[in-house]
């Protein structure tokens, strides 16, 4: 016999359901519409994938896809996984790494010996697009590391080895498929591709970075991107952007003859007669300020070596 377990709603309303349902069955119990909507759950205030089992008394909370900040963390993830998908499709001798959510967006390091170019962007944002289109489910399974270790090896993914090698002995190792595209994940995602926003995303740069930010590692290319629950944040924010380059200091300065910039000397500041005054106005009002509230002054070297 099954063993049963006590779900409590925000409601405070408990109701008895067998161990390892799943966020995504508890909605479809409640409604047909709410399975539909739902993105995710808070589970004993944890964020829970819909796919998760659930085996011991827990309150839970139903996501959708309205104003919250967990809808926009998990459409940021997906671009993600979307986007490392859409590169290997496009360039199949891609070697994925990983792809964190960050503030407005994502990014994700490919090790690829072809240097990506900003039209591959626009080529990789229509596969993306595509892919969104397509609706694939998005399933998880959880493996045992040798099985991880032989798959990715087999697969010819190091990073993906070094990375399943580094998961402590404690904690499950998650896989994650969009499709027929496998990831290695913690989670959690959305149900499926379609619930992206495919007109509420832009892949905005091109960088190089370090694998796992050490110097001695490769050189990979990483892809910046930025996505929004609608297309109309996406464009608030991109005319926000457009409207900070406008207010640039550097900009404004040259514009304003108060100061300039040369190669010889990068990041110092050549003052005009104007900005030089304005600067040492700037300089006495902080010091007579300082000296009002107590503040003592000192001096340091300006180059160290």
């Amino acid at each position: 016999m099954t063993e049963n377990i006590s779900i409590t709603f925000p409601d405070n309303v408990s109701r008895q359901y067998h161990m390892g349902i799943t966020p995504a069955e508890i909605a479809r119990s409640i409604s047909s519409s709410l399975e539909k909507k739902a993105v995710s759950a808070l589970v004993n205030k944890t964020h829970w994938d819909l796919q998760w089992p659930i085996c011991s008394d827990a309150t839970i909370e139903i996501n959708q896809m309205g104003d919250n900040p967990y809808s926009l963390e998990l459409i940021r993830h997906d671009f993600a996984h979307v986007m490392a998908r859409a590169v290997q499709e496009l360039w199949p001798e891609t070697k994925v790494t990983i792809g964190p959510v960050i503030e407005k967006g994502w990014y994700y390091d490919f090790d690829r010996d072809t240097p990506f170019t900003p039209g591959d962007l626009q080529i990789i944002e229509k596969k993306m697009k595509e892919i969104i289109n397509l609706r694939d489910k998005v399933s998880f399974d959880v493996w045992d590391r040798e099985r991880a270790l032989e798959y990715y090896r087999e697969n010819n993914e190091p990073y993906k080895v070094e990375l399943v090698e580094a998961i402590p002995e404690d904690q499950e190792i998650k896989m994650y498929w969009h499709g027929d595209w496998q990831d290695l994940c913690r989670g959690p995602h959305l149900a499926h591709t379609g619930q992206l926003p495919a007109d509420a995303f832009k892949l905005t740069s091109i960088a190089g970075a370090y694998w796992r930010g050490d110097s001695r590692n490769k050189m990979l290319q990483r892809i910046y991107g930025i996505a929004f629950r609608n297309r109309k944040d996406l464009k608030d924010y991109l005319t926000f952007l457009e409207e900070a380059k406008k207010r640039d200091h550097r900009k404004l300065g040259s514009e304003m003859k108060l100061f300039h910039f040369q190669d010889e000397a990068p990041g110092m500041v050549f003052w005009h007669p104007d900005g030089w005054t304005i600067c040492k106005e700037m300089k006495s009002y902080m010091s007579r300020r300082q000296t009002e509230f107590g503040y003592q002054e000192v001096n340091t070297p300006a180059v160290l070596d």
